[in-house]
């Protein structure tokens, strides 16, 4: 895994490589792999994953369906701080 960094920015490189590794999946293989699992557990966790991710592309297919709303979106973080704009 490489990132860049630009202008001697460590934190914010080190920002990007903690997402990179995060949607790799990095931390979570760290974390399994720090105590044994019993062949049960895996069987176990592995078929909870698995009906998590079929429950979840069923809701994503019924929101691009129409069948349920979709999902609230979050306003913007900076947008509290931002004075309203006049109304002309």
């Amino acid at each position: 895994m490489q990132v860049l960094v630009r202008d001697n920015n460590i934190e914010q490189a080190l920002r990007v490589l903690k997402k990179k590794m995060q949607r790799e999946g990095v931390f979570r293989e760290m974390k399994a792999r720090k105590s044994y699992e019993k062949p049960s557990e895996k069987r176990v966790r592995e078929k909870a994953e698995a009906i998590r991710r079929t429950r979840k592309a069923a809701r994503k297919q019924a929101q691009r369906d129409g069948l349920l709303p979709a999902p609230k979106k979050k306003p913007a973080p900076n947008a509290a701080a931002r004075p309203a704009r006049p109304a002309s």
